[in-house]
């Protein structure tokens, strides 16, 4: 019995051979004195058939899977009418008079090179795409019709380099079991097809050199854990965890329509995170009773310039009517630190998680920011929808934040433009400046949310992504957790509402604490939505209560786990 980890990608448990997919990349020349004019026709035939190929294929998912699964498609289609891309092709076979082969690879290359050294995991996977697209167009180009689409005769595991959203669209669910992958990560399209598909996915480096074709292999997306020999043993006991996964998720669904309210009567609103949206169907999917955190950055990437205000009060206005009446807490411009705009110039900074990010550069660009806030404004009369402002650490930047608000509310009124003048506006709690002044800050607010991501790592001041220091970062940390404390009870004091949308808001050993602290709301992956509920139906408010005194005067993050577990 021979078990490795990978990272976990999609849930379930995968047992069956496998079926290896190697990439067989032929290497493509570059061949010159070659006619301009004849090679950018071939590159343009082949960019069309490709096109009309992938509509096909998002006619397919759109028939059989759905409209969200389908808009990867033409998220593609609009990659291959990219100017930047067909410029540089055309460019380059200009240049060197060569074969559009070439020209398309080297093009490719510098688009794959620019996402992977993103520091976003959502930018970096789009990688994934191009390689998809321009794949596509090669084998068009070089006359190799044939695909990467497996003609399973019998239920497999597909174990694979570079599985393609492509691929995985094509695959039989009855027939494909399992996927395990060698690239991609929770936001690639392969990821978000195989979960929708409801087939397990893993990540794992150097998995094909590892398998053969034939081997008989068991996994589990929920840990991660592969097993490369499992005995007959083995395999029951994996047997026997298939069918409990199914009873279990037969179990959540009959929670679809009920509160979630705890046994002494605490109810608890369940909130989903969303980046775009199209995310909100998922979130309605598992019965979320609100969206706590709308990402607004990710409209602003992916694109060469800024959105205008017609496209972001379009988005703002979709997600708002969908949720029918349920709260919408849209967070403004989160960039800089981590997530960077191509198009957007900031000057390179030696910490940039401590420089001009969220709410300081968009202070720092008013008229930017203002097309924003009138877009949100705008939407407001289409539902519930909460203004939420990120990083705020002193009152300074939340003066002048609502300042720039009442600024655009002037303009809309001069313009005869409605929009809800009562609309609330929050402020995401995450740093130890804010928590300290929750008190104050409180008066000044709707609402509170926590972003406990963020103020861990201030907190503990810890890089989560420095490999040295990493295994510091904690949410159990008693700083932190007196920390959030702090803000909830400043929050009711003031007689307003505390949610929580980090990560920790789904962290099952943490959600008994967040319900004996008083957390109004927690918001979360909405895959996580069900669990949640049925965790806190099970819980007491009393009991829970008695649990916050206990926890917070433990001595270390440790001693808090172990307690927890």
């Amino acid at each position: 019995m021979h078990i490795i980890k990978g990272t976990p990608i999609s849930p379930g448990i995968a047992i069956g051979k496998a079926i290896v997919k190697n990439t067989l990349q032929s290497e493509i020349h570059l061949e010159q004195n070659k006619n301009p004019n004849d090679e950018k026709q071939r590159f343009h035939e082949a960019r069309l058939e490709a096109i009309e190929q992938i509509k096909g294929i998002y006619e397919q998912m759109l028939q059989t899977k759905g409209e969200e699964e389908a808009e990867i498609f033409m998220a593609h289609i609009t990659m291959l009418e990219d100017v930047e891309l067909i410029e540089g092709v055309e460019s380059t076979i200009d240049e060197l008079s060569c074969n559009a082969e070439w020209a398309l690879h080297h093009i490719a290359k510098n688009f794959i090179a620019i996402f992977e050294a993103m520091d976003v995991e959502y930018m970096k996977e789009r990688a994934m795409d191009i390689r998809d697209i321009s794949s596509r167009v090669q084998r068009i180009l070089s006359s190799d019709e044939t695909h990467n689409i497996f003609e399973l005769k019998e239920p497999a595991i597909i174990v694979a380099q570079d599985l393609t959203p492509s691929d995985t669209a094509q695959m039989d669910p009855n027939l494909v079991i399992g996927i395990i992958n060698e690239d991609g990560g929770p936001t690639s399209h392969a990821a978000i097809i195989a979960r929708m598909m409801g087939v397990p996915l893993i990540v794992y480096s150097n998995i094909t050199s590892l398998v053969s074709s034939g081997q008989m292999i068991a996994f589990d997306g929920s840990t991660g854990d592969i097993n490369l020999h499992p005995t007959k043993e083995f395999i029951e006991e994996y047997r026997e965890k298939q069918l409990k996964l199914i009873e279990k998720k037969e179990q959540l669904e009959k929670l679809k329509g009920t509160k979630t309210i705890t046994t002494d009567g605490f109810k608890v609103e369940l909130a989903g995170n969303i980046g775009m949206p199209k995310d909100v169907k998922a979130v309605l999917e598992q019965d979320g009773e609100a969206v706590g955190l709308f990402r607004t950055e990710f409209l602003y990437m992916s694109r060469n310039d800024f959105p205008d205000e017609e496209e972001q009060f379009l988005a703002y206005k979709e997600v708002v009517e969908k949720m029918q009446g349920h709260p919408v807490v849209i967070r403004t411009l989160d960039i800089g630190g981590d997530k960077e705009l191509d198009y957007l110039e900031i000057p390179k900074e030696m910490n940039p998680f401590l420089g001009c990010r969220a709410i300081r550069l968009c202070l720092s660009k008013p008229a930017l920011w203002k097309v924003q806030i009138r877009a949100l404004l705008r939407a407001s009369v289409f539902g519930e929808l909460r203004i939420m402002l990120p990083m705020i650490t002193v009152m300074e930047e939340l003066i002048a934040a609502k300042e720039i608000i009442e600024e655009a509310k002037e303009e809309l009124r001069n313009e005869k433009i409605t929009f809800n003048e009562n609309v609330s506006v929050g402020m995401m709690m995450e740093t130890p400046a804010a928590a300290v002044m929750a008190d104050v800050f409180a008066k000044e607010v709707d609402f509170f949310s926590i972003g406990t991501n963020d103020l861990v790592q201030y907190t503990i001041a810890v890089d989560r992504m420095n490999t040295q220091v990493a295994h510091l970062y904690s949410p159990y940390h008693p700083a932190v957790l007196r920390l959030i404390k702090k803000i909830v009870d400043s929050a009711h004091e003031a007689g307003i509402w505390a949610g929580m949308c980090g990560e920790a808001a789904a962290d099952k050993k943490l959600i008994p604490l967040w319900i004996g602290i008083g957390l109004d709301e927690l918001s979360m992956s909405p895959p996580s939505l069900l669990e949640t509920r049925e965790q806190i139906q099970g819980l007491s408010k009393k009991e829970a209560e008695k649990l916050v005194d206990e926890v917070l005067s433990l001595k270390t993050a440790k001693m808090i786990e172990e307690r927890l577990q």
